[in-house]
């Protein structure tokens, strides 16, 4: 069975991790969040807090499909952290799909894995990703990307579709009239 791994890190965008997380685990999938910080409890950019799934110190990124990157101003925590750019180096090398939403294709950029690709951003990052195409969701080889909150369903739904199936991604979508 697929599995997906979300990273935490303070500062986050609730619906970001949230929405693709719940749709990931309706269509049956494995997912898990990891917390960037010490402790297991994150608090979002809108003050709500989540109980991660495991702290980073316990974190196995072999048993993981798929890295699911949620943004928020909490992304300056993951560009500045090497362990997520590690991480982020370690999904591309070994051919496993990267996910990134609203700012975070900033980690992307940062790691290199954007030259020559198509993808999408909040229109906030557009002074360091000044080729992010207007699309909600773009697509490109293992790189899935995403423009923000508002689109974190269609997120969700475009990584169901692809660890899963696209047939199991429309039956999510209409169990949640999407």
């Amino acid at each position: 069975m697929p599995s997906a791994l979300i990273v935490l890190c303070e500062g986050f965008e609730e619906l970001e991790a949230v929405a693709p997380l719940d749709v990931l685990r309706r269509a049956g999938l494995q997912v898990a969040s990891v917390s960037l910080g010490e402790g297991i409890h994150v608090t979002g950019r809108n003050g709500i807090t989540l109980h991660a799934d495991q702290p980073w110190a316990s974190l196995r990124p072999a048993e993981f499909d798929c890295l699911v990157l949620p943004g928020g101003p909490g992304v300056s925590r993951l560009r500045g952290d090497a362990r997520v750019r590690d991480l982020v180096l370690g999904f591309s090398g070994s051919g496993r799909l990267i996910a990134a939403i609203c700012a975070a294709p900033l980690v992307l950029l940062d790691a290199g894995l954007l030259v020559g690709r198509r993808y999408t951003a909040h229109p906030s990052t557009a002074a360091e990703l000044p080729d992010s195409l207007p699309d909600r969701v773009v697509v490109d080889g293992k790189i899935i990307t995403s423009r923000g909150a508002g689109t974190s369903l269609e997120f969700g739904l475009a990584l169901v579709g692809i660890l899963a199936s696209p047939e199991k991604a429309q039956e999510v979508a209409r169990s949640i009239v999407a």
